[in-house]
């Protein structure tokens, strides 16, 4: 089984839930030539975090970011990692929560997605940097 690997950063962003798959697709040009392989896509970093979820109307993402902002707050008594700030310790837990990685099937030359599907940078810190991705394509 081929596999090809590289590795594409991303530009800075805003805290919150980005649409990143078609800066992931153009990085993968290669992609338009595998009839059925599995793409990887993996964040090299603990305070940002990678999904999967509706790419279409952005209020979901406004949704995804209250609620992970109620869910993991910031300023808790009881972090004991605050040396980066009070956003550093509640980003590490949320993209524990989301997860540094996602797999997506590739069935000729696109990414099989549902309809509605996208790839989200999630951006847990106030000022983050650029962010690094692996991209693994096996077929």
């Amino acid at each position: 089984m081929p596999i090809k690997q590289k590795e594409m950063t991303l530009r800075a962003r805003s805290r919150g839930f980005h649409i990143i798959t078609d800066e992931v697709l153009q990085a993968l040009p290669e992609l338009g030539d595998i009839k059925a392989g599995l793409l990887h896509v993996f964040i090299k970093h603990t305070s940002a975090s990678l999904t999967i979820n509706e790419d279409a109307d952005p209020t979901v993402r406004e949704d995804f970011e209250s609620h992970f902002n109620k869910m993991v707050p910031e300023n808790a008594p009881y972090y004991k990692h605050t040396f980066e700030g009070p956003d550093d310790m509640p980003a590490h837990l949320k993209a524990s929560l989301l997860g540094s990685s996602v797999s997506l099937p590739v069935s000729n030359g696109k990414l099989n997605t549902g309809t509605w599907q996208g790839i989200y940078l999630c951006e847990h810190r106030d000022q983050a940097g650029a962010r690094k991705l692996v991209l693994t394509l096996s077929y």
